[in-house]
């Protein structure tokens, strides 16, 4: 099955990391991270609570118990044994270093990120690819656009929990418009014709 490293920054935005990763228990593709990826995305989404005006302690819980949640559900996506690797790839941010050490660790084909600037192709190892979400989207919905239908549903079929409803047109739209997934929504529309 196709691996693909998720960066923290298309683990942040939580509609993203919940179509990405509902493609994955649609069994698509197998998702990837770090330690370090689940503790900055814990770190991010907590501030990202704060500024929601969610409670401290409520905003570091919640944070918590995505991390945990998606642990449980990804039970075999988290990539150890990268210290071999730390510092040897040259990246314009040392900091993203531990990404392609994953990537390389975990048999990853590609790294999605919304900061491919910080990882130049030229510096990639050869079998690994740098797409953004939206590409990696509409790669993985092309592969199978069937288990993509079934992610949409069960998106908007869990959608209310904090209090906002989507429909399945309203999760399409959303992925399309603020996420500039067009092309992956247009052929899971033309699919659900």
């Amino acid at each position: 099955m196709f691996s693909a490293i998720l960066d923290t920054c298309v683990l942040w935005p939580s509609l993203q990391r919940d179509f990405l990763l509902s493609l994955a228990v649609e069994g698509i593709y197998r998702p990837l991270w770090s330690d370090q990826i689940l503790e900055e995305l814990q770190y991010v989404e907590a501030r990202k609570l704060l500024k929601f005006g969610v409670a401290e302690d409520q905003a570091e819980s919640r944070a918590a118990s995505l991390i945990t949640n998606m642990r449980t559900a990804f039970d075999d996506s988290c990539v150890s044994g990268l210290d071999y690797f730390t510092q040897i790839y040259g990246l314009p941010d040392p900091n993203d270093e531990h990404v392609v050490a994953a990537a390389q660790v975990g048999g990853a084909g590609a790294i999605v990120t919304s900061n491919l600037k910080d990882f130049p192709i030229e510096l990639m190892p050869e079998n690994i690819d740098v797409q953004s979400p939206a590409v990696f989207a509409l790669n993985t919905v092309e592969v199978n656009p069937s288990g993509s239908v079934n992610a949409i549903r069960n998106i908007a079929a869990r959608s209310g929990t904090r209090g906002v409803s989507m429909t399945t047109d309203d999760v399409l739209d959303t992925l399309s418009e603020r996420y500039s997934m067009e092309d992956a929504i247009q052929v899971i529309r033309d699919y659900w014709r």
